[in-house]
């Protein structure tokens, strides 16, 4: 378990609810993978998919997206969803909200790991697992209950947290995966922080290259299908789903909750909004900004990012 987890009753947390028969909220979960005794919560129209067939058994939403949702769901109604949503989290996760150093850090012992090299100065966090013919550069940092694969190759000074990382992944230096993301509500008197519970989940046959950095999900989880290739300097930030075989070119950035199909090209310098859908077979011109969902096998270039045969006829127009 990456954070510390309190076991908390739903009357507890939500002691205005009419509940028939009180339990314990195991977990907070997105709506499509929220189970029974979890809290979810649908804030957009957008979702009305993923929230009319939730398992979860109980929801903060408003009053005009309730009827969305299942009848037989508890439904916790609010004005903001992501402030009261921000609220819970730190009461169920109390640590979430901050980045603590990980304290049981150390030297790892050779016959803990075997099979596994490592660099001058590593240090390893409680819990860690590394597969066999794996190497660990110097100055590397992986703090606790990090998972990574077998024949992995991971160079110097990289810091992983918060993570799971799977087979003949490998990663260059100067690399930072695992971090809270950017998330704040905006608020008259002050800016409220959200609390980051979820994880980054690296598929089989990834290489990311030097200077990248990859924010842990919030609520849901960060993920980089396999055979996925990242250049140096992107940023991914929480909740991106980047699918398998995508090549992705320098100084490329995701922002948050934004889901990339598989087969995608990206070029350098590239700016992908939140919460978008890129579909599969994509190709994003560099130095493109992708404001809109883009449908499967478009080619799109500019800023904002259109049609290719529309962006290079404008330009032609314009010579």
């Amino acid at each position: 378990m990456f954070f510390e987890k309190k076991k908390i009753k739903a009357s507890k947390l939500f002691p205005n609810l009419k509940i028939k028969k009180d339990f314990f909220i195991t977990d907070i979960k997105p709506l499509y993978t929220a189970k029974k005794n979890e809290l979810s919560f649908f804030d957009s129209v957008k979702y009305k998919a993923d929230a009319s067939t939730t398992k979860s058994e109980i929801c903060i939403t408003t009053s005009k997206l309730q009827e969305f949702l299942p009848k037989n769901i508890y439904k916790v109604i609010v004005k903001n969803v992501l402030f009261e949503l921000a609220k819970t989290i730190s009461k169920v996760y109390p640590n979430a909200h901050i980045d603590y150093p990980d304290r049981s850090l150390k030297t790892p012992k050779n016959s803990k790991f075997k099979n596994v090299k490592f660099g001058n100065n590593v240090l390893i966090g409680k819990n860690v697992k590394i597969g066999s013919n794996s190497i660990i550069g110097s100055n590397t940092i992986i703090e606790h209950e990090v998972e990574i694969g077998n024949n992995c190759v991971i160079g110097h000074g990289n810091f992983i947290k918060n993570s799971i990382i799977g087979n003949n992944v490998v990663i260059q230096d100067n690399t930072k995966i695992g971090q809270k993301g950017f998330g704040f509500i905006p608020l008259k008197d002050k800016n409220l922080k959200f609390p980051h519970i979820g994880r980054v989940l690296i598929n089989n046959n990834v290489e990311i290259a030097s200077g990248c950095t990859i924010d842990r999900g919030s609520v849901d989880d960060t993920v980089i299908g396999k055979n996925t290739y990242l250049d140096n300097q992107v940023h991914i930030a929480h909740n991106v789903k980047i699918g398998d075989n995508c090549m992705i070119a320098g100084q490329v950035g995701f922002a948050g909750s934004s889901t990339i199909g598989n087969n995608v090209s990206i070029g350098g310098q590239a700016g992908i909004s939140g919460h978008l859908k890129i579909g599969n077979n994509i190709k994003i011109g560099g130095g493109s900004g992708v404001v809109k969902d883009i449908e499967d096998n478009e080619i799109v270039m500019g800023y904002p990012a259109e049609k290719l045969r529309y962006f290079l006829k404008k330009n032609k127009s314009n010579e």
